[in-house]
């Protein structure tokens, strides 16, 4: 599936995305496809869907990567200084895979949604795991969450930036590659998942 975006009215709070163009950008995944929003032009007021049901659906898929990279002592609260990793790796994505930095992304984010899950039943005393479908937004809050937990555990004692980490993590992802932090992490849910049909 394609979004067609109009390039006038995007990129006005998010020049970094202004070389690229975002109709070219595929979502193959349909399930995902309507809760990734690919218009940068309200990034910077996440305010506006705090407290909402399902709100963050409409927060551009960019800005929800920002807010995943300040979880962490070095950037919470820091948003400018999270905004310049994602910048300098969408610049480093672009110059390694000669590809749309955007299309990475999104292709990063479906190769590591998870499809499966499991839950904990509890019969008798005994908790028994159960395998569950994950929904489509959990399964991206999952994606992001790890894709940034890779990239931040793979700076940890490491002379690497985080920026290249970003970007290694992200086109790893992209390409399904088991090295990659959020493939692994969801190889590794839905085995467990198989496991307890």
């Amino acid at each position: 599936m394609t979004k067609k975006i109009d390039n006038q009215k995007t990129n006005n709070f998010f020049p970094m995305l202004s070389k690229y163009n975002m109709n070219e950008v595929k979502i193959e995944d349909q399930g995902l496809a309507r809760y990734i929003n690919l218009e940068t032009e309200n990034i910077y007021k996440g305010g506006a869907y705090n407290n909402k049901l399902f709100a963050k659906s409409k927060m551009p898929i960019v800005e929800r990567l920002i807010n995943n990279i300040m979880r962490t002592e070095n950037y919470n609260g820091k948003k400018t200084k999270a905004y310049k990793v994602v910048y300098e790796a969408f610049e480093i994505i672009d110059k390694k895979t000669k590809k749309n930095p955007m299309q990475v992304f999104i292709d990063a984010l479906q190769n590591s949604a998870p499809k499966e899950e499991t839950t904990r039943l509890r019969f008798g005393g005994i908790n028994v795991p159960k395998a569950v479908d994950v929904s489509p937004q959990r399964r991206l809050d999952v994606a992001i969450r790890n894709i940034t937990l890779g990239t931040l555990n793979a700076t940890y004692k490491n002379k690497k930036s985080v920026e290249n980490c970003l970007a290694d993590e992200i086109i790893k992802a992209s390409k399904n590659d088991v090295s990659s932090f959020a493939v692994a992490k969801k190889n590794d849910a839905e085995r467990i998942a198989k496991s307890a049909r």
